[in-house]
């Protein structure tokens, strides 16, 4: 199981338009095949950052979905709403 985490920090203005972007396609991220759960965190100090957090089986279904349709539509129009160069993280457990 690799527990992917992915940073993303805001301009203020866009807070509201990246998470309907978010609630709006985030069933459909979380039935991509290989992928358990899919969640939205926000920063407890700074409200312009947030984490997405998913469960994926392997990291091979985190590559297709990277280049599947659904990813390129999402991130085409999320990434335009940055604030910073986002970070990401697959992590498995020992």
């Amino acid at each position: 199981m690799i527990k992917r985490f992915v940073k993303m920090t805001f301009k203020p203005e866009h807070i509201q338009e990246f998470k309907m972007i978010f609630n709006s396609n985030k069933e459909l991220i979380a039935a991509v095949e290989g992928c358990s759960h899919v969640e939205l965190l926000q920063d407890d100090n700074n409200p312009c950052v947030f984490f997405t957090y998913s469960l994926w089986q392997n990291i091979d279904f985190i590559e297709q979905y990277r280049h599947s349709d659904l990813f390129k539509g999402v991130w085409s129009k999320t990434k335009v709403l940055f604030d910073d160069k986002p970070e990401a993280w697959s992590l498995k457990g020992l």
